[in-house]
């Protein structure tokens, strides 16, 4: 596997057309009627969070890697298996929730690649993985900072410890978005001094025993206002914005340039539902210069 380049922190990335680096979120004032409709929306749409279990405990740390692997086919991707390499190159500790059957193979192998190991089940996409892995760090190592990540992306390909490192917000983002409202996108942030009194104030998108089954819910309920609701008790930011005006979606419609100013991840979607938006062989092409493993088939998208 290629070695992950070196940081060099005095130096700035370069420009990249229509993005803003270190974005500090504000939010806008939200009306009583909009409050209402979403209270509304968590109690029609809202189910039970899905079942889990604690398979090998976290211990007390000061910083904690997090990543949710979803493997409903109960064995790891290779794009998966390289994102828990480089993740344990960086000398932290990682925590992985899984979501898979209960009884499948991959958790014992997953067992022998990571320091701690959650379990859940299948339904409730990745924010009640995340309300799993912060609750549990909350309570067996209280006022770690976390990076959160799932595997959505490939990577990572720069290394994460400088976020930690230079991020200035409580809550940090890898990129934001204004489209439809100001927020950071989910897929991966740093979330500093989690404690159980940090989940208290961020249960209106970490809904304690509560999980969504639809994407549009996901997304309209916990990671468009994720921001929003962190805001009212903590600095919050993104390391890249994209304006609708100019770049909707940072990762899909920058990758290229991102990564060439040390962002650490690709999104598979560019091989899946998002492919066209970069030529496929583009895609392939830097993957192999980066050392991941490429995709079996052309139909393949992890």
């Amino acid at each position: 596997m290629a070695a992950m380049p070196p940081s060099n922190p005095s130096e700035s990335p370069p420009a990249i057309p229509g993005l803003i680096r270190n974005w500090t979120f504000q939010p806008s004032p939200v009306r009583w009627s909009e409050r209402l409709r979403t209270a509304n929306r968590v109690l029609r749409h809202g189910g039970r969070a899905p079942a889990s279990a604690t398979l090998k405990p976290a211990s007390p740390a000061a910083r904690w890697m997090v990543y949710f692997v979803y493997a409903p086919d109960v064995e790891l991707t290779a794009g998966q298996r390289f994102t828990l390499e480089r993740l344990r190159a960086l000398a932290l500790p990682v925590l992985v929730v899984c979501a898979c059957p209960r009884d499948a193979a991959v958790l014992q192998v997953l067992r022998g690649l990571c320091d701690a190991l959650l379990w859940k089940d299948l339904p409730g996409y990745d924010f009640s993985a995340y309300r799993l892995a912060l609750s549990h760090l909350a309570a067996r190592s209280p006022g770690a900072d976390v990076l959160v990540m799932n595997d959505s992306v490939y990577g990572p390909f720069s290394d994460l410890r400088e976020v930690f490192d230079t991020a200035p917000w409580a809550l940090a983002g890898f990129t934001a978005s204004n489209q439809r409202a100001a927020h950071i996108q989910s897929y991966a942030f740093l979330l500093r001094d989690v404690r159980p009194a940090m989940l208290l104030r961020l249960a209106p998108v970490l809904l304690p025993g509560v999980a969504f089954n639809q994407f549009r819910h996901v997304v309209d309920l916990q990671e468009a206002r994720f921001a929003r609701v962190a805001a009212r008790s903590m600095s919050v930011g993104a390391l890249w914005f994209g304006d609708v005006q100019d770049v909707s979606d940072p990762p899909l419609a920058r990758p290229m340039e991102l990564l060439d100013a040390g962002f650490p991840f690709l999104k598979r979607s560019l091989l899946g539902k998002h492919q066209g938006l970069i030529e496929r062989d583009a895609v392939l092409a830097r993957l192999e210069a980066l050392g991941h493993p490429l995709p079996v088939s052309a139909a393949e998208p992890a």
